[in-house]
């Protein structure tokens, strides 16, 4: 998929391609570039993995080449989303020798960033495979990096949770606290005519208060597989059920096998290591 083809919805790419090049160009450009590579030099690369990653980015990487020189000849080689080896190449460009120099750095940002997310993703959906359980990620992102991070997670296999606070109700122990119980935060998201109230409950007797008050998702913050595999019980199907908290890889196949419809990991943004991805470039 290129840059011409790739969108992601509210997300303004031409923004963010602009805003990347200025915060590394400031007011005085490439002065390295300028001053040691001719004007007319050309150059060729091949930008490449150096261990074995899930890819996401390359088409946001292309555009950041071609905001810089629009006639860069670039070939991207693996799908978004896809599984490269180590020593897999990405991306095969070519052009202006000042302005692919330029650009090489922001576009490898992106690009380690975004498939260090998809990464560790994919590592926590395979290892839930064949449980059922749905991998979701969180809100814990880098300001401004949002709807990126989310993307990433996607290509790794996860589903998005809330995009922000305003696409559900999320009733956490604060809110809970200030309106006196479960039962009444739940009651008022509803009276407000929210659609999608998701209730955080961190004990197995605030389960049945949430859902006769309009619970539409159960949140199960830090319980333990043996509790957990209580709650989903008691849910019965009516709704669909979230375990979240402390979940790491050596954790979640146990937690995942108590049933629960989803499982959230906030580290997959959080934590996630930028992988290992470097551009090679030769004498055309």
């Amino acid at each position: 998929m290129t840059a011409q083809h790739w969108q992601l919805e509210g997300f303004d790419l031409g923004r963010f391609v602009a805003e990347t090049l200025a915060e590394d160009m400031g007011e005085g450009g490439d002065i390295s570039s300028a001053a040691v590579i001719p004007a007319d030099a050309r150059f060729v690369g091949v930008m490449d993995s150096r261990e074995a990653i899930v890819v996401a980015g390359l088409p946001i990487a292309e555009a950041i080449f071609r905001a810089l020189d629009p006639d860069a000849g670039i070939e991207i080689l693996i799908d978004e989303g896809g599984r490269a080896p180590a020593g897999a190449d990405l991306m095969r460009l070519s052009g202006d020798a000042r302005a692919l120099l330029t650009a090489e750095r922001s576009a490898l940002n992106v690009v380690q960033h975004l498939s260090g997310i998809a990464t560790l993703t994919r590592r926590y959906v395979d290892a839930i495979a064949g449980t059922g359980t749905i991998l979701l990620d969180t809100r814990k992102t880098i300001p401004g990096l949002r709807l990126l991070e989310k993307y990433a997670t996607r290509m790794g296999g996860a589903q998005n949770h809330r995009m922000g606070l305003w696409d559900a109700a999320m009733i956490k122990d604060n809110h809970v606290a200030v309106a006196g119980s479960v039962g009444e935060a739940t009651r008022r998201a509803a009276a407000a005519g929210i659609a999608r109230i998701i209730v955080e409950v961190d004990r197995l007797d605030q389960i049945e208060p949430a859902l006769q008050a309009g619970a539409t998702h159960i949140l199960l913050d830090n319980m333990a597989p043996p509790m957990l595999r209580e709650a989903v019980g008691i849910v019965a199907g009516r709704a669909p059920t979230e375990a979240s908290g402390g979940v790491n890889l050596d954790t979640i196949r146990a937690i995942a096998e108590t049933g629960v419809t989803y499982v959230s990991v906030g580290r997959i943004t959080q934590s996630a290591p930028a992988v290992d991805i470097g551009l090679d470039f030769t004498a055309a």
